[in-house]
């Protein structure tokens, strides 16, 4: 197991090493870890959620996990369910190897990973029922009656075993940034009142594994949760979700991280106000920036649908010769976002995706004028 965590002269470090990246603005300080003091994260960063759930597989993710390290990357994501908690073996297996080489201290990364969805080991069984019945339920580890859609859950007891089982996978002892993955699952499957005492719980097992020295910080991982407009099912106000963690940690709580979808298809982190704060309407990013949160966001490319067939003056507003150059500019610009995540499974895809890593991130006013050129408006 590798000691450590991110920290703010170790990430600093690293964004030394690649001066010219640092230059342009590749790095940026993440100064809403008040804990910390600040880290220096790149603005892109590695997501490792599709694939082949084979040897194959393994062995281009693990490639390409050094590739972007050794590139500027120092943000990396993952979930315990990504291919069968492969993608997580992966990781601690880049890890391991750069670490051995002396190309990298534990302190300059940033991983992050992410619990709730049931998942199997490497392999899905020929009786997934049995399979859980035995590893899960008989131990203890897993209610059913807790388990949300026949998929989720969020229960202190099987959030701990997760975050044991991640850290053994990653190889680490100490997990950056752990979120509780798509909480919002289970407002299909229960009522607000008790899906608002299972995220205080949940948060409070977070806490924990903070006290333990299992997890730096927490937070959550969500697709429509921060998005979608109040009302509808999968809405979460961001003021509740702070609350449960209020309620689990008082306010030296330890919840620092969301992620929530941000690309030219999903802009609604800046460009809907969809929360509050003090009362007032308020967009995503502004909510998390007024309350020492960071913002990581998730499908930047949207799986390789905003990689062609982009409008022209999106390409040209952004001044970036491709779609896909166009398409990470774009989210990696947005004012408030931490990182824009990647899912780059192979070694000549991370050089691909980091030439853009060398420009300046797009002048505010500018990027702010893609919104008013489309017609959408925009937050603020």
């Amino acid at each position: 197991m590798i000691a450590g965590f991110a920290t703010h002269e170790g990430t600093a470090r690293f964004a030394s090493r690649f001066a010219k990246l640092r230059d342009a603005g590749h790095f940026r300080r993440a100064e809403w870890v008040p804990d910390a003091g600040s880290l220096w994260l790149s603005s892109i960063g590695i997501g490792t959620y599709l694939g082949e759930t084979d040897a194959a597989a393994d062995e281009a993710y693990t490639e390409a996990i050094v590739a972007a390290v050794r590139g500027g990357v120092n943000v990396i994501d993952s979930a315990i369910n990504y291919r069968h908690q492969r993608s997580e073996r992966n990781i601690g297996a880049g890890l391991q190897q750069l670490i051995s080489a002396g190309e990298l201290q534990r302190d300059e990364v940033l991983v992050c990973t992410k619990a709730g969805f049931l998942t199997v080991d490497a392999e899905v069984p020929a009786d997934p029922r049995a399979y859980f019945r035995k590893e899960y339920v008989e131990p203890g580890i897993l209610d059913p009656a807790e388990i949300a859609g026949g998929m989720h859950c969020m229960a202190p007891r099987y959030l701990a075993d997760q975050i044991d089982r991640s850290r053994r996978n990653l190889q680490l002892e100490t997990i950056d940034a752990f979120y509780v993955h798509n909480p919002e699952t289970q407002l299909s499957a229960v009522p607000w009142e008790t899906f608002s005492k299972r995220l205080s719980a949940a948060f409070g097992e977070c806490e924990r594994a903070v006290a333990a020295g299992k997890v730096r910080w927490y937070g959550v991982a969500t697709w429509n949760a921060f998005r979608v407009g109040e009302g509808e099912r999968d809405h979460l106000p961001m003021e509740a979700v702070l609350d449960a963690a209020r309620a689990a940690g008082g306010h030296g709580h330890h919840f620092r991280f969301i992620q929530m979808p941000f690309n030219l298809g999903m802009p609604q982190a800046y460009a809907m106000r969809n929360h509050k704060l003090d009362g007032n309407p308020v967009s995503a990013l502004e909510f998390a920036h007024g309350n020492g949160v960071g913002v990581v966001g998730s499908a930047t490319l949207h799986q390789g649908q905003l990689t062609s067939d982009l409008p022209d003056f999106i390409r040209r507003g952004l001044d970036v010769p491709s779609d896909a150059e166009a398409a990470i500019q774009f989210a990696r610009s947005a004012p408030g976002l931490v990182t824009a995540l990647i899912g780059m499974g192979h070694a000549e895809h991370v050089g691909e995706n980091l030439a853009v890593a060398a420009r300046p991130p797009a002048p505010v006013e500018q990027w702010k004028g893609l919104f008013r050129h489309s017609g959408g408006g925009e937050s603020s």
